[in-house]
């Protein structure tokens, strides 16, 4: 007999400012929603050890999407006439339209990275409608990341932002993970980690919503792993401890990407009890 994995994957096709969408959609689980955000330049991939954890989908639907651009979901309308440019606004509408296109009820958003930043707008914004958020390697605001180099004619872009994310994840994860992460990274489009990088280090300053964000009704988990440099533990406990109510916790033996550069220590030693609290909490609702 075959032997699947629990995920399954399909097209979902939405609307964000007038512009259809066809997004690729992986969910495996029952249970109270859980969403997952990529990183830049990456995709659903990444999160395919929480997808596959007996464990995490015994009580939990995960859910985890390809935003336009990024691995299965196409580019949207005429794009090879624009340089692509993600916003905030872009981003944040683009999330909350698939949530509500598969008819989430009280979903928890977990995003990494630029999905880590994109979390803390949706709690302050959207906090009503979500059972809550969990940021990995969140920041609130991080200029300076964009160079020339992200997108040049003499650099192999793909094998440029894949190597730099080998540097961001710890010495001692496995270096299976890393491979694996360096894997996705390379097969990012021309531009696109340009392009997310200016939504994350250009157009996003998320310091002024965070004292609108009230954990009582959106509780807040940051999570951020002791080797990122990118996003440091110190920058994301700025933004914890102006939230709050939040929780923060300090992911000892992790990087930039804890999720797969080294699950199985993200999932048993934090993840999990994260996700107990937060099912707890939504069964009592």
């Amino acid at each position: 007999m075959p032997e699947f994995e629990p995920i399954t994957g399909r097209y979902l096709r939405v609307e964000v400012g007038g512009e259809p969408l066809r997004i690729y959609v992986e969910e495996a689980g029952e249970g109270h929603p859980l969403v997952c955000l990529h990183t830049a330049a990456a995709d659903t991939r990444q999160w395919r050890h929480v997808m596959t954890d007996e464990r995490i989908l015994r009580r939990w639907r995960v859910i985890a999407f390809d935003m336009p651009h990024h691995g299965k979901s196409n580019p949207p309308g005429r794009w090879w006439e624009r340089e692509y440019r993600l916003t905030a606004d872009r981003y944040e509408a683009t999330i909350m339209a698939v949530c509500r296109a598969l008819g989430l009820v009280r979903a928890v958003v977990m995003g990494c990275s630029m999905g880590g930043a994109i979390v803390l707008r949706l709690a302050a914004r959207h906090g009503g409608e979500l059972g809550g958020i969990i940021g990995l390697e969140s920041a609130a605001y991080a200029p300076g990341r964009a160079n020339r180099f992200l997108h040049h004619p003499a650099v192999h872009g793909g094998e440029m932002a894949a190597t730099y994310s080998i540097g961001l994840t710890a010495p001692q994860s496995p270096e299976e993970g890393k491979r694996e992460n360096w894997w996705y990274y390379s097969q990012s489009g021309p531009g696109v980690y340009l392009g997310d990088i200016h939504f994350y280090s250009s157009d996003w300053d998320g310091r002024p919503e965070l004292g609108k964000i009230n954990t009582e009704e959106c509780p807040v988990f940051l999570l951020t792993g002791e080797y990122d440099y990118s996003c440091t533990p110190e920058m994301t406990a700025e933004v914890a401890a102006r939230i709050r109510g939040c929780r923060y916790i300090r992911m000892e033996g992790i990087g930039h990407f804890p999720m797969v550069e080294n699950p199985r220590l993200f999932i048993d030693r934090h993840l999990l009890p994260v996700l107990e609290e937060l099912a707890g909490r939504l069964d009592r609702a």
